[in-house]
């Protein structure tokens, strides 16, 4: 097993959408815009001392879509491709802690579909996070030595591109959640 350290930093901003209504219950005759306002802030993924983080499953599955989106062959393999081995050979365990606590990120009103769906009858407004800028270290343990650091770091490159994280990412049509490597070493 290889763990590599990812540095990734934001290339557009970056919005979560964490479901929290169980946790958050509606006050006694709270209307829907008044619930939006006190709450939306838990949208967001943070630890018990409101710093936020990024799920480490943003991550994994980022570069699993972009090997099955690629479709790269495996050298001397015939028509195999990698797809598999980002699925099952790669685990992120950790997802970073950003600078930013829940009660500093900025909010963005959307008039949102209200089941979140596209092409639903009824709409609402909605506050997303948003975080314009991050950067992070992010540790990929490397399960699979068919993934060598080249193709491990094309990959991981190629999510951050045309994937991304978080909400309205680009593999969802949106464009917010794109990232770029600065670096990639292996820790020993």
């Amino acid at each position: 097993m290889r763990i590599f350290i990812a540095s990734l930093q934001s290339v557009s901003r970056y919005s979560q959408s964490r479901s929290y209504e169980r946790e958050v219950p509606r006050e006694d005759k709270e209307l829907h815009d008044d619930y939006e306002k006190r709450t939306w802030r838990f949208r967001t993924h943070a630890l018990a001392d409101g710093r936020i983080f990024i799920p480490p499953t943003s991550f994994k599955e980022a570069i699993a879509a972009a090997a099955q989106y690629l479709g790269m062959q495996i050298p001397g393999k015939g028509r195999r491709t990698y797809t598999k081995h980002f699925l099952s050979g790669v685990i992120v365990a950790e997802g970073p802690t950003l600078s930013i606590t829940r009660d500093q990120v900025e909010g963005e009103w959307l008039y949102l579909n209200a089941d979140g769906r596209k092409g639903g009858k009824t709409r609402v407004w909605r506050c997303m996070p948003m975080i314009p800028e991050w950067k992070a270290d992010v540790g990929f343990h490397v399960l699979d030595d068919t993934l060598t650091e080249e193709v491990f770091r094309y990959h991981l490159e190629q999510a951050g591109a045309f994937i991304g994280i978080g909400r309205f990412r680009p593999q969802n049509g949106g464009f917010y959640g794109r990232f770029a490597v600065t670096d990639l070493v292996t820790a020993t």
